[in-house]
């Protein structure tokens, strides 16, 4: 059984933040995404498990479709869509924003679980 699967920094880009100035252009944002598939055998093969690929492309497809004024909303909104759209028991998602001079960013994490598991 596969305990997780995890992306390391996907690049997404989208608009967030309070002022409308913040909102009016896409920015470049940063995704950490776990995954906890379903599935408890993989027979090492690809239907049997969660493809990241689709996943990744997924989450950036979302993020460029929203505007939210909150990272906490975007994090918990993507992973809502996820467990929704994927075979998933749980999923994280943490949103990292580039806006503080003095910082290397601004992170957020929303975990949500499938709860019919």
């Amino acid at each position: 059984m596969i305990d997780r699967i995890h992306i390391e920094q996907l690049e997404v880009h989208g608009r967030v933040g309070v002022p409308d100035s913040e909102r009016a252009e896409p920015q470049r944002l940063s995704l950490n995404v776990t995954l906890w598939p379903k599935i408890a055998e993989l027979h090492d093969d690809i239907e049997n498990t969660v493809n990241y690929s689709a996943v990744a492309e997924c989450a950036k497809e979302f993020v460029s479709r929203h505007d939210y004024k909150l990272i906490e909303t975007l994090a918990e909104e993507t992973a809502a869509h996820l467990l929704a759209q994927f075979n998933l028991r749980k999923v994280a998602v943490e949103v990292r924003k580039f806006v503080l001079p003095d910082a290397n960013y601004v992170s957020v994490t929303a975990v949500r679980e499938d709860e019919a598991t």
